[in-house]
């Protein structure tokens, strides 16, 4: 009876590489594919962190690729042209271009399943090209740019997640039909007030270091659980008295003078006061009366307040489950 042969590790090898399906080529410095083999059946081709100038052709014939990260290269306008004839890519689910050398947004429009879209950290100054984006699009990131308009969004009902921090933006505008929208990232633009556009359902707000100068504009986002505003010109707090889900809420480095229309408040687990100009403890358990065994962090250093004597003890006299107190951690017994 003739002996079986054994498969060799070399033809083992060869055929685990022609059925992989995920390829990750993160921080390998490569200036092109060339001694790259790009199996059929990969379905994600991570390219983060390497020197490529131009798409290769043949990830444009990678028909079962879902997720494609292009992240942190040189990559131009004109190297991103080869996209629009990416035909066998249809159903692709995750673009990411992030930190590279656009100027404008690319052609997508050939992906019909596109689920995340990613252009944040390039040099892009409008958002001319997003209605061509498959409405499918659940996540959107444009930060890091120079966009000066909010446009060509009406279209994506199914977005949740849209993140446009560090850009030239002015005003809050149509947001109208993203009624799915959980999570509205605008920090570091230059908006002066505050305009959801009747959106509700949103969880996570940030308008962090802008030209805000009051809270109003929040009252009915009934559903939101965390709303970011430091470094603002803000002087009160007002119009969160609604917001009962919320359950942190930084407004650092504002103007602020007292703490008000949170005492209803009962979810609240973490508050940033601090870099304000809050004079008194007297009234604190008053104001943050409704939280009061809920919270476990509060920040108030570089207040006037925070001067006053066994500050710290007197904090936690108000607050029986607070497990931090500025930077200073507290272990349970």
């Amino acid at each position: 009876m003739a002996a079986v042969s054994e498969p060799s590790p070399v033809s083992e090898s060869k055929e685990d590489d022609l059925n992989s399906t995920v390829l990750d080529l993160t921080s390998y410095q490569l200036h092109d594919l060339d001694s790259i083999e790009l199996p059929s059946s990969l379905t994600e081709l991570d390219l983060t962190a390497n020197r490529l100038t131009n798409l290769d052709p043949r990830i444009g014939e990678l028909s079962n690729l879902k997720k494609l990260s292009l992240r942190q290269n040189l990559i131009n306008n004109a190297a991103v042209e080869s996209l629009s004839r990416w035909n066998a890519l249809s159903g692709l689910e995750e673009l990411i271009l992030r930190d590279n050398q656009m100027t404008k947004i690319p052609d997508a429009s050939i992906f019909k399943r596109l689920l995340v879209f990613d252009v944040s950290f390039n040099e892009i100054t409008s958002l001319h090209g997003l209605s061509t984006v498959s409405n499918t699009l659940k996540e959107l990131y444009v930060s890091k740019n120079e966009v000066s308009k909010m446009e060509e969004l009406d279209h994506f009902l199914q977005l949740q997640i849209l993140e446009l921090g560090s850009n030239r933006l002015r005003v809050m505008e149509n947001m109208e039909n993203l009624t799915n929208l959980q999570e509205l990232w605008l920090g570091r633009n230059r908006i002066k007030a505050v305009n959801l556009c009747g959106l509700k359902c949103l969880k996570k707000i940030s308008l962090q270091s802008n030209r805000l100068t009051s809270m109003t504009g929040f009252e009915d986002c009934v559903a939101l659980e965390e709303l970011y505003l430091s470094h603002n010109g803000i002087s009160k707090i007002e119009g969160v008295s609604t917001l009962v889900n919320l359950r942190i809420l930084d407004v650092s480095s504002n103007k602020l003078t007292s703490v008000s229309d949170i005492q209803k408040l009962t979810c609240l687990e973490d508050l940033w006061l601090n870099d304000n100009q809050i004079e008194s403890l007297e009234t604190i358990a008053e104001d943050v009366a409704g939280s009061r065994e809920k919270l476990t962090t509060i920040y108030l250093e570089n207040n006037p307040c925070a001067k006053t004597s066994n500050y710290s003890a007197r904090l936690r006299e108000i607050f029986p489950n607070i497990q931090q107190i500025d930077s200073e951690i507290f272990t349970k017994l």
